[in-house]
């Protein structure tokens, strides 16, 4: 009992020295040693380098930096604004056209670059003053390029994916794999979402006029799809190839997205001194944030698991009714409630490992299990009040766009991903059909 008054003691001191604003990483260091020392004594800080060194010497985690440069060098370069520019000016003559073309190059740009803030911030700053002056209800546009920027956490490459093949002891391919159908069906709600806002609500989501669509040279339009939107396509078939048809390993293919990325900016006449600069420390800042709250992790999860945290965590879903079923509903609805208050990565590396072992132990299917949590983990960047794709739209909206605007505008999103996790829920097929297709 003195141990499980401790580790509730650890959990309250993580909660309230983050509400205090001290940051994540430190919350979650602090409390975990003063618990496992309470607990432990010396002990714990004698297993610790071990357990930072199993982390930084991580052969899957090398990925997540040469992702991460491959995204930024992208985004960077401007590639991705082209990109954008491009698809709009093609698909702008449909109602609903341009909210389109904004979720098409969200699954692009997510599987290209996969930084939810470089997207919803490029997509933001292009299209918001264009879908405004032509007639888009402030809260559909506001709504669209958020949620279309999450899609980089689902669709592969994802930051999200590599960290939960760590935490649950899948290889990174086979959940890229899992996460490829379910990231487009996502997409495909989406804009099966707006094409219906279109039919039915066509004041909310008006096409381009007529005129301007006049002044469009159908010739140069198709040179310009062939130059901006061909060269990132193949790059995102090339690394997502690789490592679903089990050429390259994600780390090995991450490496030559990376150069593919450097390759494709030289193309463009883009890559100078500056580029690279700009890219390297977008890449080390990103990177960095990261891999201080995996090390800083170390310690909670210790302590937590030394201290019986794992058998408080069984005793608590043994109360609750349905046996399996009725523990993952209670574990979505947890990750979703969390979602409204911290990020993905504190939700992955303190909530998971305590309820994983519980999963183990019913055999549940761990690549369907890892989808839903990263579809549900994906809803926290729109989920007022701490949405982080929120922020960032907001960072950069022009006037007379409102909070209100954004928060109104994410709930149909929400409610879509919503939909889109109970589709998995209930075909677990639709997670776990390409992995086994391929054989992994």
């Amino acid at each position: 009992m003195d141990n499980e008054w401790i580790v509730l003691g650890m959990i309250a001191g993580f909660l309230g020295l983050m509400i205090i604003g001290i940051p994540v990483a430190i919350a979650l260091a602090v409390s975990g040693f003063v618990a496992g020392y309470i607990g432990f004594g010396p002990m714990l800080f004698n297993l610790m380098p071990a357990r930072l060194y199993g982390v930084v010497s991580n052969y899957t985690l090398l990925a997540i930096p040469l992702f991460v440069f491959m995204g930024v060098m992208l985004e960077k370069s401007r590639v991705a604004e082209d990109m954008l520019d491009t698809i709009g000016t093609a698909m702008g003559g449909l109602k609903g056209g341009m909210g389109l073309a904004i979720v098409l190059v969200g699954v692009l740009m997510g599987a290209s670059t996969g930084i939810v803030g470089a997207t919803v911030v490029t997509v933001g700053l292009l299209t918001l003053p264009t879908l405004m002056r032509r007639g888009y209800a402030p809260s559909v546009a506001c709504g669209t390029i958020c949620a279309s920027g999450t899609l980089g956490q689902i669709i592969p490459p994802s930051l999200v994916l590599i960290l939960l093949s760590d935490i649950m002891g899948e290889s990174v391919g086979t959940l890229f794999a899992a996460a490829l159908i379910p990231g487009l069906v996502l997409a495909g709600i989406y804009c099966a979402y707006l094409i219906l806002l279109g039919m039915f609500m066509p004041k909310l989501v008006p096409a381009v006029p007529l005129e301007e669509r006049r002044k469009i040279n159908k010739a140069e339009l198709r040179r310009k799809l062939i130059r901006d939107v061909l060269p990132p396509v193949l790059l995102v078939f090339a690394v997502l190839g690789s490592i679903v048809g089990g050429i390259a390993a994600p780390t090995e293919a991450a490496s030559m997205g990376a150069l593919g990325a450097l390759l494709i900016a030289v193309g463009f006449g883009r890559m100078n001194m500056q580029l690279l600069k700009d890219t390297m420390h977008g890449t080390l800042t990103i990177s960095a944030m990261v891999y201080f709250i995996l090390l800083c992790a170390q310690p909670f999860a210790l302590a937590f698991r030394g201290l019986g945290g794992e058998d408080m965590v069984h005793s608590l879903f043994d109360m609750i009714p349905g046996g399996e079923v009725g523990a993952l509903l209670f574990l979505m609805a947890l990750l979703f409630v969390l979602g409204f208050f911290l990020e993905w990565i504190e939700i992955s590396y303190i909530a998971l490992p305590m309820f994983l072992p519980v999963f183990i132990g019913y055999g549940t299917d761990m690549v369907w299990l890892a989808i839903l949590i990263a579809m549900n983990l994906q809803m926290s960047f729109l989920t007022p009040p701490f949405g982080w794709a929120l922020f960032f739209l907001k960072g950069v909206t022009p006037p007379g766009i409102t909070t209100r605007d954004i928060y109104v505008g994410v709930l149909p999103f929400v409610l879509l991903q919503a939909m889109a996790v109970a589709v998995i829920f209930v075909f677990p097929s639709v997670a776990t059909w390409l992995p086994k297709a391929i054989g992994w």
